[in-house]
């Protein structure tokens, strides 16, 4: 395969996933959902393959302009395409991708800012999808997206299950957005800002970084905790949605 004008393997993050069957578990948790399917970072079609068989209308889609143009000879029934996962319109109903390693960061800020979509299928590095999920603990990033997503893992892939082999393993990771979000969306900035502030707060105990964050009295701080059902020596990744919620609401009154 000639070298891509973007660069190689290395520099475009080209793992290609060989598992068989956390394809079939990919495919079996996209063929649960409705509507046209975005894929991105198609490589050689070992998803497209399948997720074409599903017979819904589907766009593939590589940065890697060879890769595009075999599969499209190999699918002529599919919309493959060559474009970036950072700048392709995400404006169907489901997406769906071994996204490059590097660019797990970036690509999952994109998905979550965007309002068009209803549930994503990626293959991320082990400890996003884990991190993600909430197992052993909730990000920033978790916190932030909590009132308007849920996050569900569906396995480790070994590192061993790709072409050419990562550093590290891989997870499929379930992004769908709540039908009814716990918080409106004219506060999501406003709240996003705060749980960045209770992510990066001083003051030790929680009572007192939340009264810095939201600049209330330590009483009001611990008030709002009481409400939310949130120990005051609680830490911010120990408090999942229902809890943030609560906490948001309560400091609003």
């Amino acid at each position: 395969m000639p070298r891509s004008l973007h660069g190689g393997r290395h520099e475009l993050g080209q793992n290609f996933l060989t598992h068989a069957p956390s394809i079939q578990t990919i495919t079996a948790l996209i063929a649960a959902t409705d509507g046209p399917i975005l894929e991105l970072g198609a490589g050689d079609g070992a998803l497209t393959r399948p997720l074409a068989a599903l017979g819904r209308p589907l766009t593939a889609i590589d940065i890697d302009e060879h890769r595009v143009h075999r599969l499209a000879r190999a699918l002529p029934h599919v919309r493959v395409l060559q474009a970036d996962a950072l700048q392709h319109p995400l404006s169907t109903s489901t997406v769906v991708g071994n996204i490059p390693f590097h660019l797990t960061t970036p690509i999952l800020r994109r998905l979550l800012s965007h309002p068009h979509w209803t549930r994503a299928v990626l293959v991320t590095q082990w400890e996003v999808a884990r991190k993600r999920a909430g197992v052993g603990g909730h990000t920033m990033m978790t916190a932030q997206s909590a009132p308007w997503f849920t996050f569900e893992l569906h396995g480790r892939v070994s590192r061993t299950s790709f072409r050419p082999q990562p550093s590290v393993d891989g997870g499929i990771l379930a992004i769908s957005r709540r039908d009814a979000p716990l918080i409106p969306r004219t506060e999501r900035r406003a709240y996003e800002i705060f749980v960045r502030a209770v992510f990066s707060g001083r003051g030790g105990r929680l009572d007192r970084v939340i009264q810095g964050a939201a600049r209330v009295s330590l009483a009001t701080a611990r008030t709002a905790l009481a409400r939310a059902s949130v120990p005051a020596d609680a830490l911010p990744r120990d408090l999942d949605a229902r809890q943030w919620t609560a906490l948001w609401h309560a400091l609003q009154r």
